[in-house]
């Protein structure tokens, strides 16, 4: 397993990003080949970089129409169907490239006869993938000890993931009631007769998950001990969750568990970095947006009476409210009659402009403005109004550490989980909003932009 970003991943998932790219790679190398009948293009230095070039547009592409999410792509057909939308829009994206830049035009014939070749590799080479996948091989076993709602969580991740990278070879529960009957009877295994040593020897276990429901009394320290000595990973339930998903169960985890984890790490030098990034990046996307910002401000003031921008309250960081403003995307004096509430699917208050843009996410943008005077940041928490903030905190363990960073224009939960509206809701972005606060980094930011770039595009999660 890698590390990355506090994240696992299965290093047969980066090989396989990586081999694909080198499949693509050759496709084009092996075109030029059969085209040119020379042995010279392994010296033409340019030719490499435009097929790199081409390598690159293509497996972002295959990545944004959600190709590398298995979950999402598991059957041929739907393969076969992504994969020809992925190769249209390279092929565009190629076009405006080729039509900017001419030195870096590839062949047309070495190019059509290349994307024969790759339609057939990749769903050769994908199809071979997935039958790896679906037999587990490669997998790293786990014990699972306890069955506490935590213990369910795992495996129902494990199980429900199928590139996760983990087979869940036995649970050993401690005790039985309504959780344990929820976890399947074949994988139960009663410790009576047998050592912990002894059943990980047995199932040839790499790495074992502690989520006991309670551990005064019950917790087996010599042999937890005896089986880290030997070599196997032992890690607590809820930092595997939080490895596993990209997020925390705040009503599984507690108090000692945030204190004393890794992270939550600040520095002036990595605040003064955050900040730099968001002057640069939110004054290119001002100016490179400014024509979009004029053009929806006209179609707001002709499609509906009413200011061109609508000012909220929020709470920032550091609980210090403040002004946000977005593009107005509800009738004039929306909450009139209702009072603050969240906005819900099919809102009879939202304009025909309001409806394009709240999907697209082009409501938000005014924030850039916010996050250029420092009042908000590009990534970090949602800022939600005071009105809702004070009710979560009476009700959602931990909510208030939210407050510890500046809000963001978008976040960790905004990429990964839909829009909210309820309180349960609202949980679980804070699982996604502690996971970033507790590992925030610039390379994390770049990844969540890059996340939000594919959100807007297909306007997910939007209401």
């Amino acid at each position: 397993m890698l590390s990355i970003l506090r994240q696992y991943f299965p290093v047969r998932n980066m090989l396989f990003f990586f081999f694909e790219g080198c499949v693509i790679f050759s496709c084009f190398l092996l075109s030029t080949a059969l085209l040119t009948l020379s042995t010279s293009y392994w010296f033409d230095l340019m030719l490499i970089l435009r097929i790199c070039l081409i390598t690159a547009i293509l497996q972002a592409c295959l990545y944004y129409n959600d190709l590398y999410d298995f979950d999402i792509v598991s059957q041929i057909p739907e393969i076969i169907i992504r994969l020809l939308q992925s190769l249209g829009v390279a092929s565009i994206l190629l076009a405006g490239v080729y039509f900017l830049f001419p030195l870096v035009i590839l062949d047309q014939k070495i190019y059509m006869l290349s994307i024969f070749f790759l339609i057939v590799f990749i769903i050769l080479w994908r199809v071979g993938y997935l039958h790896i996948l679906n037999k587990g091989m490669f997998n790293q076993r786990i014990i699972i000890l306890g069955s506490s709602k935590l213990a369910r969580d795992i495996y129902e991740k494990i199980t429900n993931t199928i590139d996760c990278g983990y087979t869940v070879s036995a649970v050993i529960p401690d005790g039985h009631d309504e959780e344990t009957d929820k976890l399947p009877e074949n994988l139960l295994v009663d410790q009576t007769d047998k050592t912990l040593g002894e059943v990980s020897d047995a199932y040839e276990i790499n790495k074992i998950i502690v989520a006991l429901k309670e551990k005064r009394g019950r917790f087996p320290t010599q042999e937890l001990i005896q089986c880290r000595t030997k070599g196997i990973d032992v890690i607590s339930g809820s930092s595997f969750y939080e490895l596993l998903t990209g997020k925390v169960l705040v009503r599984e985890i507690e108090p000692s568990w945030l204190i004393f984890s890794k992270g939550f790490q600040k520095s002036r030098f990595k605040a003064g970095m955050k900040r730099m990034q968001d002057i640069i990046l939110s004054s290119i996307f001002l100016t490179v947006l400014s024509p979009l910002l004029i053009v929806v401000a006209i179609l707001i003031k002709i499609d509906s009476k009413g200011p061109i921008l609508f000012a909220q309250d929020r709470v920032g960081g550091g609980k210090k409210e403040y002004m946000m403003h977005k593009f107005r995307s509800m009738v004039q004096d929306a909450e009139k009659l209702t009072g603050p509430i969240w906005a819900g699917d099919n809102d009879n208050r939202i304009t025909r402009v309001g409806r394009v843009i709240r999907k697209y996410r082009i409501d938000e943008l005014p924030q850039l403005w916010e996050v250029l005077m420092g009042t908000m940041s590009l990534v970090g928490p949602r800022p939600e109004r005071k009105y809702f903030t004070d009710q979560l905190e009476e009700k959602i363990p931990f909510y208030a550490q939210r407050f510890n960073v500046k809000p963001g224009l978008t976040g960790w939960a905004q990429v990964c989980y839909d829009y909210g509206a309820t309180v349960e809701d609202a949980v679980e972005k804070l699982n996604y909003d502690l996971f970033y606060i507790k590992n925030m980094s610039l390379a994390l930011d770049m990844v969540i932009l890059l996340k939000t770039v594919k959100t807007v595009l297909f306007g997910k999660g939007a209401r």
